[in-house]
């Protein structure tokens, strides 16, 4: 982050999202104002709040996508949730903390992974040299024996070749030429008994996880298994790096990088704004999740399995279609966390165009990567992009606008005989042109009823 200014935020974020200009400018600044937060005075740092964001426009047109590839480049914890799946405290569903909850988790398992990378290389040579120690026999004690002349002579010590032995093993362990063998192996049991609890207020309130509790007073099952040498030296590498991480060191570190640099993606934001219904009382997964939903964006401690976690500079990102309510319907508290709104624009043909050739990870560019897989190199001619976009647009104008989504449905339609025929074709090449995108998808295009189920 030290060198990712606003602009080369944009410029990253268009390789993988075309339009949308206006939002990935205001992404951009509240990701550069987190890391200007942290260079600023101490006194001064805890009451810099972050500018959370509403994005709204309908599905499709690139509201996940563009939180998901911020949080990748700012490499910051991140969680995706859908809003319509809490509920209020004291019914049964999911309550707000538990996005907190999730985060941390995913974040904790993040640095572990990348702790037990970096003492890899240690583990590995540790893992060696325990393998060594079961491939070499044991040699019996040494023990004194009358040796007929009135002296005593040592039996069974070990040759003074011992160590080069082991050497010349060592030799062979990395040179491969015990990849055959099998050695007798305890690793440890993982399997546990499953516990359900159903209570109206489910696991997460209770705040009790049985697993973690009853581990360390339950003995560690283990059991033999035979297994081949490289497998073998996996799973001693995986149980050493284990044992040389400092997992308070990884908690401690988790727990600062959520607190700092937490990424929470709010999707379907607009479907817990209040439905106008009057006289009717309170709707547990409309305002219920609002009022829950605030102290957390506003900044609140929430308890997790690995201690308490404040989310007072957690960067919440809301999402929401907003085609039947305003953001104005949401209690007013929240909208005065989420100062920043951006309106995404809707998608027509030259956007489909665009996307279907320019990202990096454009669609035409992953169907054609994975019919070369069955030895067949698919070509679009521009003819056919042309068309498979003004089909998109059309269909999206007549029936549901799916915005970018609805390519997908018109690939998979489109390329279905070619991707089920490809293991049997005998040409190595297939060229898509305009005549061949109509055939297959006019006839769906033309009988409304159909494309709707369709496509």
């Amino acid at each position: 982050m030290n060198d990712l200014k606003p602009g080369d935020i944009v410029a990253e974020l268009d390789k993988y999202i075309i339009g949308q200009h206006a939002a990935k400018r205001s992404v951009a600044i509240a990701l550069r104002n987190r890391w200007r937060r942290r260079q600023v005075p101490d006194d001064l740092r805890d009451e810099i709040a972050p500018k959370n964001i509403i994005l709204i426009g309908p599905t499709g047109v690139g509201k996940t996508e563009i939180a998901r590839r911020l949080s990748r480049l700012s490499d910051s914890p991140f969680f995706k949730v859908e809003a319509s799946k809490f509920t209020e405290v004291g019914y049964v569903g999911r309550d707000v903390e538990s996005m907190v909850r999730d985060l941390t988790e995913l974040t904790v398992n993040a640095v572990r992974a990348r702790a037990q990378e970096a003492v890899r290389e240690k583990a590995g040579r540790i893992a060696e040299e325990r393998m060594l120690d079961l491939l070499l026999p044991k040699a019996d004690p040494p023990r004194a024996e009358n040796s007929g002349e009135g002296g005593l002579e040592v039996v069974g010590a070990p040759p003074e070749n011992g160590h080069s032995t082991r050497e010349k093993l060592r030799k062979m362990l990395k040179a491969g030429k015990l990849d055959n063998r099998y050695v007798d192996l305890d690793v440890a049991d993982r399997s546990m008994p499953m516990v359900e609890i159903f209570s109206n207020v489910g696991m997460e309130e209770m705040g009790i996880n049985f697993k973690d509790m009853l581990g360390p007073l339950m003995p560690k099952n283990t059991r033999r298994r035979k297994v081949k040498v490289p497998e073998a030296l996996k799973i001693m590498s995986a149980e050493e790096a284990q044992n040389l991480v400092d997992m308070e060191a990884v908690v401690q570190d988790a727990v600062e990088r959520v607190e700092q640099a937490g990424i929470i993606f709010l999707d379907e934001i607009d479907k817990i704004a209040g439905g106008g219904g009057k006289g009717h009382g309170p709707d547990v997964s409309r305002e219920g999740v609002q009022r829950d939903l605030l102290p957390i964006v506003e900044g609140s401690t929430v308890t997790t399995k690995y201690g308490p976690v404040k989310t007072d500079h957690i960067l919440f990102i809301a999402s929401g279609a907003f085609h039947t309510i305003k953001p104005s319907d949401l209690i007013p508290e929240l909208q005065g966390r989420f100062p920043i709104r951006v309106t995404l624009d809707s998608l027509g043909r030259e956007e489909f165009v665009r996307i279907l050739t320019e990202p990096q990870n454009a669609l035409l560019l992953q169907y054609m990567a994975l019919l070369k897989t069955e030895g067949v190199e698919l070509v679009f001619s521009d003819e056919a992009v042309e068309k498979i976009a003004e089909i998109a647009e059309e269909v999206n104008t007549r029936t549901e606008n799916i915005g970018a989504r609805r390519l997908h449905t018109l690939m998979e339609r489109l390329l279905e005989d070619i991707l089920f025929d490809a293991p049997d074709l005998e040409t190595t090449q297939m060229t898509i042109d305009g005549a061949y995108v109509v055939e297959k998808l006019k006839a769906i295009k033309d009988d409304e009823d159909l494309s709707r189920y369709i496509l």
